[in-house]
């Protein structure tokens, strides 16, 4: 009999290329699965145990519900036992939507909204004064008070500060029986036809009751009656006027200011949200910034004429109708299109850039006649402004951004908030202003609050706050301290996205789940790890199963049981080839095992390179965090930038250095962060940057379709004499458009059968048995394999068949070198894994021709890679350096690190505590810094 209550129970584990496995894995315990990338551990945690745990909880719903949930598929798995309800962590990427904040990824800035909207104080934005609001009855109350004896008005607001004549409204007023109106501080008679000037700004209050304040019960019900109509007809609001002052006081349901009058409407959560419209600032919708026209940029020189170019925009001089209209400007202000622009009188260039109609005639004195012109011009300014604000084309809206800068709201200063939002205050302080500390400092807060609260206060906030601090907590202890929660997060790194999911699930403290993670230590720097670790740990204690698939030696090192797949990728791995405590598996003999036991080791090369002795050179960059950093990079040399996260390596290379290099080779538009200069741009021909966004999963995309190559062996199969026959082109050998795909199953080689609530069933196309395309495609042959036979083959297979097409044996040599020899060209890219994408993405960045002096930008591309792939990916690296060309590698990988010729530490700390260079130079100069953190873990591995 198993134990289920302790251990998970795995029988015959067939997912993707897992071969029958069984396994027990130990409950509650921090249980790592490592092996080659493509070798299962994948299929093993996500596809097979993650997707069982997300099967079982949706058939929990009524057969009902799961025809809109859309089903799960069953893993294909004889048994799983002892299962706990699982929850992934991935390695998806976080939103890139400019409305996502760390705040609203980790549900700080929800329950921030919440804590402000019930237990906020409000202030007046008029006065800064504290802002009231009664009961009718308290309103009763104090009107006897203060008003007994006396003559007063009670009146009922209805325009405040508005223009117009308000015919109408008057005539409305006297319908509903009422006879008298105070009209900017006056009180009148209504009179048919009455209207005001309706140029001028008016405010106008309906007189309900003139009445003498006693205390006798007649008095009394009259004084409620008119308080429900004033309430009734000035929405929540109403004055009173003391007919022998003429001071007026007012009085409302909502939050109001006693002495302006102005009133808030009662605070909800969604009044502190940028992305709802009752909160969001109306000028920049809640982004927090605007796009402003640059003048500057529309005209970049001014001594240059209209007629050569000098207004961007427009370019030189073309016969159109907008040339035409600035001639007749010209005519009327005296100017021609040849004068330098600087000449132009400052009348004609209002109408220019801002627009103007009007007609104007001319007397010719040569010819004794009088023309008449007509101007009817949108202005330049102005018509770039609308092409971006209302353009359904983003390619006219991406020429139009060229000539505007984005800037803070002048409304909101960035806050994304209306201003009534701004003016709710606790402790001093408003929402916008603690979204913008950093954590460690909101943290502070939060611990100092609670002796700043009232008792109302403290009763509501106790649970919200214990909340918040929680979540502060951890997101303290994954290393993200300086982070703030208004941290836009499409600027954050993999790593960084990654830890906030983790910290918003460990935030709420479930006991009892298996956790199932996917390389969690990506992007992060080895001093972190062991936060991290020490978090995982902590999930582990208070009574939860972790289960991670990682390549990190330190974690595999401090689990409680690690399993080992392979023994080698893809149809080659599979099988479970050691499994145990750390200790066990040293003593395996399994690659993993090796590379622990220190038996099989990534060399440190003899001597490091020497390069060409040219150098690129970036001065002062400051974007983000960069604190005026200037580099010299050594071309010819492989670099390596470290530095912990958060330090700045992403903003100095992929945000400043990338988009200059690209706008010069090859016209890139992306605009780099700012910096001063740059120099040593003649010294390469191109660069190549391969970044960390996921290649396209979907069923369609393979290979052989993402490398490209699948376009040139499609080539190759209409230049068979049979092809040239029949005059196939080569879409005819494509499974993505008719003509040649099998329209049965429309080219995916599977038939879908809809089962309405059970999870959809994918059966061979009868048709063509799963070849994708149709009879007379699949005769054509080169070399006896049709084009369906290509695509089954592996990369090992296809490289000597494909040797003599250069073009074809390029790509898929390439394919090999990183390798993947095992996969076959047309595997669906949705079963690729992470380590195996990453790698198909940087072979279709090699295999395009280097020209020897090639520059190459690659952000972290080990990830998902086990020692061996990292071995045989420095290889092929390696490689193009010794040709010539320069790498450079933001990575926090020591194997990689130690194998570079330069490298560039920046740091110390992350966030507002980096963006300096720490160290620069080989690893043997940095290791002697006493400032990096780098330095100690890399002395480690020269050793």
């Amino acid at each position: 009999m198993i134990d289920t209550e302790n251990t998970i129970e795995v029988l015959g584990a067939r997912v993707h290329n897992l071969k029958n496995i069984d396994i027990t894995i130990p409950r509650e315990k921090l249980v790592v699965i490592t092996g080659l990338s493509g070798s299962g551990k994948s299929s093993l945690a996500f596809d097979t145990i993650y997707a069982e745990g997300q099967r079982r909880y949706i058939e929990t719903f009524s057969a009902y519900a799961r025809q809109f949930l859309g089903g799960l598929e069953r893993p294909d798995v004889d048994k799983i036992d002892g299962l706990s309800p699982v929850i992934a962590i991935e390695q998806k990427t976080t939103s890139k939507s400019p409305r996502s904040t760390v705040g609203t990824i980790t549900e700080i800035y929800d329950f921030l909204r919440l804590l402000y909207a019930r237990g906020g104080e409000a202030y007046s934005y008029v006065t800064n004064e504290k802002m009231v609001s009664y009961s009718d009855d308290q309103i009763k109350e104090l009107i006897v008070q203060n008003f007994t004896g006396k003559r007063i008005n009670i009146l009922a607001p209805i325009i405040r500060a508005r223009k117009g004549h308000y015919a109408e409204l008057f005539q409305q007023i006297t319908k509903q029986g009422f006879l008298k109106v105070r009209v900017n501080g006056e009180v009148q008679d209504l009179l048919p036809g009455m209207k005001l000037d309706r140029y001028k700004t008016h405010d106008i209050e309906i007189v309900i009751d003139r009445i003498v304040i006693e205390n006798t019960e007649d008095n009394e019900k009259r004084l409620t009656e008119s308080i429900k109509t004033a309430m009734y007809h000035g929405e929540d609001v109403l004055m009173i006027l003391d007919q022998d002052t003429n001071e007026v006081r007012y009085f409302s349901r909502n939050l109001m200011c006693p002495t302006s009058g102005i009133s808030y409407q009662n605070p909800e959560p969604n009044l502190f949200s940028f992305n709802s419209p009752k909160g969001a600032c109306e000028t920049c919708k809640g982004l927090g910034t605007v796009h402003e026209i640059n003048l500057k940029k529309i005209i970049p020189n001014p001594k240059q004429s209209i007629k050569n170019g000098g207004f961007a925009p427009l370019g030189e001089y073309k016969s159109s109708w907008i040339f035409k209209q600035l001639e007749i400007i010209g005519e009327k202000f005296g100017f021609a299109l040849i004068d330098p622009i600087e000449k132009i009188s400052e009348e004609a260039m209002q109408v220019i850039l801002f627009g103007g109609k009007e007609k104007f005639s001319i007397e010719s004195k040569t010819l004794g006649i009088t023309k008449e012109y007509k101007i009817e011009f949108e202005g330049i300014s102005h018509f770039i402004k609308n092409q971006f604000d209302e353009s359904p084309s983003t390619s006219i809206k991406r020429w139009a951004k060229e000539f505007m800068d984005e800037v803070n709201c002048p409304e909101c200063h960035g806050s994304r908030l209306k201003k009534e939002a701004m003016y709710f205050r606790i402790y001093e302080k408003n929402i916008f202003e603690l979204s913008t500390m950093d954590i460690s400092e909101l943290s502070a807060w939060f611990d100092d609050l609670d002796q700043h609260l009232n008792e109302k206060q403290r009763i509501i906030a106790t649970e919200i706050v214990k909340e918040i601090k929680d979540r502060l907590r951890f997101l303290v202890n994954v290393g993200l301290n300086y982070l703030s929660i208004n941290r836009s997060s499409k600027s954050l790194s993999g790593g960084e996205a990654q830890r906030i999911r983790l910290a918003t699930q460990i935030g709420s403290q479930l006991v009892g789940v298996l956790y199932i993670l996917d390389e969690p230590s990506i992007g992060l720097h080895q001093r972190d790890n062991e936060k991290l670790i020490h978090s995982l740990e902590q999930l582990r204690d208070i009574g939860n199963s972790v289960l991670v698939v990682e390549h990190d030696k330190d974690m595999i090192e401090r689990a409680d049981y690690v399993i080992d797949i392979g023994p080698k990728a893809g149809k080659f791995g599979g099988e479970i080839i050691s499994k145990g405590t750390p200790k066990e598996l040293l003593n395996e003999n399994t690659i993993t095992a090796q590379y622990l036991n220190g038996k099989m080791k990534i060399e440190v090369p003899k001597k490091r390179r020497e390069g060409n002795g040219k150098f690129l050179k970036l001065t002062g960059a400051s974007g983000n965090n960069l604190k005026n950093v200037s580099i010299e990079l050594p071309l010819g040399k492989l670099i390596c930038v470290t530095g912990v996260s958060g330090s700045g390596k992403s903003t100095l290379i992929n945000e400043t250095l990338y988009p200059i290099l690209n706008a010069y080779y090859f016209n890139g538009v992306k605009k780099p962060q700012p910096y001063k200069k740059m120099e040593g741009l003649e010294h390469i021909d191109k660069v190549i940057d391969i970044d960390q966004s996921p290649i396209g999963r979907t069923p369609r995309s393979n290979p052989a379709t993402y490398t490209d190559v699948f376009s040139e062996i499609r080539s190759l199969y209409t230049q068979t004499p049979e092809a040239m026959i029949r005059g196939y082109k080569a879409g005819r050998f494509s499974f993505n458009v008719s003509g040649g795909r099998c329209e049965t199953c429309e080219g995916s080689g599977v038939r879908t059968i809809e089962m309405s609530f059970l999870p959809d069933v994918y059966v061979e196309c009868e048709t063509c048995q799963g070849k994708r395309f149709n009879r007379e495609t699949l005769e054509i042959r080169y070399k006896g394999k049709s084009i369906s036979d290509v695509l089954n083959m592996t990369v090992d297979e296809a490289v000597p068949f494909f040797e003599n097409i250069p073009k074809i044996y390029r790509k898929v040599k390439t394919i090999q070198d990183v390798g993947l020899g095992y996969i076959t060209l047309g595997q669906q890219s949705t079963t690729l894994s992470g380590g195996e994408a990453q790698r198909i993405k940087l072979a279709t960045e090699l295999s395009k021709k280097d020209t020897g002096n090639t520059f190459y930008i690659m952000d972290e591309p080990t990830t998902g890679l086990h020692f061996e792939d990292i071995r045989v990916l420095m290889d092929v690296i390696n490689k193009l350096v010794d040709k010539g060309n320069s790498v450079l590698i933001i990575e926090h990988n020591m194997d990689v690190i130690k194998l570079a010729d330069y490298i560039i530490d920046i740091g110390p700390e992350g966030g507002k505590g980096g963006g300096e260079i720490v160290a620069k130079g080989t690893p043997e100069d940095i290791i002697k810094s006493k400032k990096s953190y780098t330095a100690p873990f890399l002395k480690k591995e020269l050793e």
